[in-house]
C-alpha cells in the first residue's frame, strides 16, 4: 500500500497511542488499533510474517521481503509504539499512583465510547452473535478479578509472559498489561522498561514476537470466516473490561515491590466518594475523544 510521509507520521502516532494504551493495565492497544481503523490492517501484515517471507529474509531479498510483510506499515506502528514505551513508562506509573481516579475516568470513557462503536460494527444480530457477546463480557469481567497469581522470573517464564501479554494486546479490551498483572510481572515490566534491563527486554520481546505472528493468523482467520460473531465477541470483551477501568476503587490487599514501596494488589470497585465531577469531565473526553476518530475515519472511507 502507497502511502505519503504524512500518513506513515499519522500512523506512527497511532502506534504512540497504543503503546500509551499498553502501558496502562486495563486499556488494550488493540482497541485503539480498532477505533482509528488500522486493526484488519495490523492483524494481515503481521500475520504476512512466515516461511515464505522469511525465506526471502534470509536469501537477502530485503526489498521483496520488506514489501512483502507491509514493512512500512509496521516500521511506523512500532516505533510509535515504541516512543511511547519509552517515554510513557515513568509517566503513566506516576499518574496511575498519584491520579488514579482522573486517569481510570479518562480510559473509562474511550473504552465505553469504543465499545459502542465495535458493537455497531456487527451485521447481524441473532442468537450466535448474542451468544458471543455475552461470553466475551463474561470472559473479560473474569479476567478482571482473578487474583494475580505468584510467577517465576527466569528467562524462559519471561518468554512465555512476553507471548500471552502481546496476544491479550492486540485484542480489543483485553489488557495485555493488566494480564501481566494478574501473572504479577506488571510492575517487573515497568522497572525492567525503566532500568533498561536489556536481557529481560530482548527475551519478552522474543516471545511477544512469536506470540502475536501465531496469535494474528488465529483471529485473522476467525474475522474472515465468522465476523460478525468474531467482531461481537471482542466487543463483549471492551464491555467486560470496563470492570477494570471503573474508577473507583478500594484496595483489600497489598504487596511490596523489590524496592520497598507498598502497591496494591486486589482491588474492589466502589460507589464515587471524590472528585466525581473532575471524573464525569475526563471520562466525557475520553468518549468525544473516540467519537471524533469515528467521525474522521468514516469520512476517510467515504469516495
Amino acid at each position: 500500500m502507497s502511502r505519503t510521509i504524512k500518513k506513515y507520521a499519522i500512523i506512527t502516532l497511532k502506534g504512540m497511542g497504543m503503546g500509551a494504551a499498553d502501558v496502562v493495565p486495563g486499556v488494550s492497544g488493540g482497541t485503539i488499533a480498532f477505533i482509528t481503523g488500522i486493526y484488519q490492517e495490523l492483524l494481515d501484515s503481521i500475520k504476512s510474517v512466515g516461511p515464505k517471507t522469511l525465506k526471502l529474509l534470509f536469501t537477502f531479498k530485503i526489498a521483496a521481503f520488506w514489501k512483502a510483510i507491509n514493512g512500512n506499515f509496521l516500521f511506523s506502528l512500532i516505533l510509535g509504539i515504541g516512543i511511547s514505551f519509552l517515554s510513557l513508562a515513568r509517566i503513566v506509573t506516576w499518574l496511575l499512583e498519584n491520579h488514579p481516579i482522573l486517569v481510570w475516568a479518562f480510559f473509562f470513557g474511550l473504552v465505553l465510547a469504543s465499545t459502542w462503536f465495535v458493537v455497531k460494527d456487527v451485521g447481524k444480530w441473532n442468537w450466535k452473535t448474542v451468544a458471543g457477546f455475552v461470553l466475551g463480557a463474561a470472559v473479560a469481567f473474569y479476567i478482571t478479578v482473578a487474583v494475580p497469581m505468584n510467577t517465576p522470573e527466569a528467562l524462559p517464564f519471561i518468554f512465555a509472559y512476553g507471548a500471552i501479554a502481546i496476544c491479550a494486546m492486540i485484542l480489543p479490551g483485553i489488557s495485555g498489561s493488566f494480564v501481566l498483572v494478574l501473572m504479577d510481572k506488571y510492575f517487573y515490566m515497568m522497572e525492567a522498561v525503566k532500568e533498561f534491563k536489556v536481557s529481560i527486554l530482548i527475551t519478552f520481546i522474543c516471545g511477544a514476537a512469536i506470540g502475536i505472528v501465531s496469535f494474528s493468523r488465529v483471529l485473522s482467520f476467525l474475522l474472515r470466516k465468522y465476523r460478525d460473531v468474531t467482531i461481537a465477541i471482542l466487543s463483549g470483551f471492551m464491555l467486560g473490561s470496563l470492570n477494570k477501568v471503573w474508577p473507583w476503587k478500594e484496595t483489600v490487599a497489598t504487596f511490596t515491590d523489590r524496592h520497598g514501596a507498598v502497591k496494591p494488589l486486589i482491588e474492589t470497585n466502589i460507589l464515587p466518594d471524590r472528585l466525581l465531577w473532575e471524573a464525569i469531565a475526563l471520562a466525557a473526553v475520553g468518549f468525544l475523544l473516540v467519537y471524533v476518530l469515528e467521525l474522521l475515519s468514516r469520512k476517510r472511507e467515504k469516495p
